[in-house]
């Protein structure tokens, strides 16, 4: 059990039969009257934020999230197969599961597989990737002075945007988290 006054960003507790995790807090004592527990929490599985607060005395179960490295394999229709790197056992996650920033994986890459009593709910890309570019306009001489960027489509089939000196064929490392370049790999 966790009481509300213990909260901290990225404590995962149960409420109401729901895996929640704590993205802010805030102790709050006024002048007048007890003292509270401000929170804004996310539900792990649903992803959606509420904010509330909390008496500092309630007791909340603890929950805990099981973050699993896992090597994506291969995708078959709206499956997608990860193998367990120390039991060798293919798990099938369905593409409704993964979120947007999965564009940028490609086969053989280790991602942490997110489960909570045996249920996956979510899986985490590695924060930044190595990707060749395999489709984009070419880049003109003297157009490095501004901060202009240009459309190219990655080997995964992900698009972003890149400064206008890269070229296709070139490696990239790219930010799965917010989808931009980073620099040439």
């Amino acid at each position: 059990m966790i009481s509300a006054g213990d909260f901290r960003n990225g404590v995962t507790f149960e409420l109401d039969g729901q895996v929640v995790q704590v993205i802010e807090f805030q102790h709050v004592k006024p002048g007048k009257g007890a003292a509270f527990v401000r929170t804004k929490y996310k539900n792990v599985i649903t992803g959606s934020v509420v904010e509330t607060s909390f008496n500092p005395t309630a007791k909340f179960p603890t929950a805990f999230v099981e973050r699993k490295d896992m090597q994506y394999s291969y995708n078959d229709g709206d499956l997608y197969y990860f193998m367990d790197m120390e039991t060798y056992e293919q798990v099938p996650i369905s593409a409704s599961i993964l979120g947007d920033n999965f564009k940028f994986v490609k086969e053989e890459m280790i991602c942490k597989i997110l489960s909570y009593k045996g249920t996956v709910f979510g899986v985490e890309p590695p924060n930044f990737v190595e990707l060749v570019v395999t489709q984009t306009d070419p880049g003109f001489k003297g157009d490095t002075a501004t901060n202009a960027t240009k459309p190219a489509t990655l080997e995964t089939g992900a698009e972003i945007k890149v400064p206008l000196f890269i070229n296709e064929g070139e490696k990239i490392q790219v930010d799965t988290r917010t989808g931009e370049y980073m620099s040439r790999a």
